[in-house]
């Protein structure tokens, strides 16, 4: 069954000396975020920005998709922390997102679970929207 997800963003003023805000998203989860030109090149200044906003779902998803993954190679993750940093750069877009995933997985050695989470990056949804980045990188370990 297919899902859908909303948020809705009201952006007053031109791009470079305009603001906006995120003012909701459909699950109630987050909203009343400022975002601003600024914050998106510059310095965040405590507001977001776009490639925060893909950093969090990138991260999440590749958590998810190697989670579901070694599960079902009979190697259930006791923990997988994740982190996705996107690279902006202005007149150009995003052209770089370095993914990292340190992973507890009992009795999984370290060629196999970068293998994991490699096809887990390849294969999850937000990968594969972001398909045209110039430049997708992944390191991934085990714990210890």
């Amino acid at each position: 069954m297919a899902t859908e997800r909303k948020a809705q963003v009201i952006w007053e003023g031109d791009l470079m000396s305009g603001s906006g805000h995120i003012e909701s998203v459909s699950s109630g989860t987050f909203g009343g975020l400022d975002v601003d030109w600024r914050a998106r090149s510059e310095e965040p200044g405590g507001k977001t920005s776009p490639e925060e906003l893909i950093a969090a779902a990138h991260a999440t998803c590749l958590s998810m998709a190697l989670s579901n993954g070694l599960a079902q190679a009979g190697h259930a993750p006791e923990k997988l922390e994740t982190s996705a940093t996107v690279t902006f750069q202005p007149g150009e877009g995003i052209t770089k997102i370095a993914l990292e995933v340190v992973g507890r997985v009992p009795g999984m050695g370290e060629g196999e679970f970068e293998q994991a989470a490699e096809q887990a990056k390849e294969n999850c949804p937000v990968s594969k929207a972001l398909a045209g980045v110039p430049e997708l990188d992944l390191n991934a370990r085990l714990e210890g």
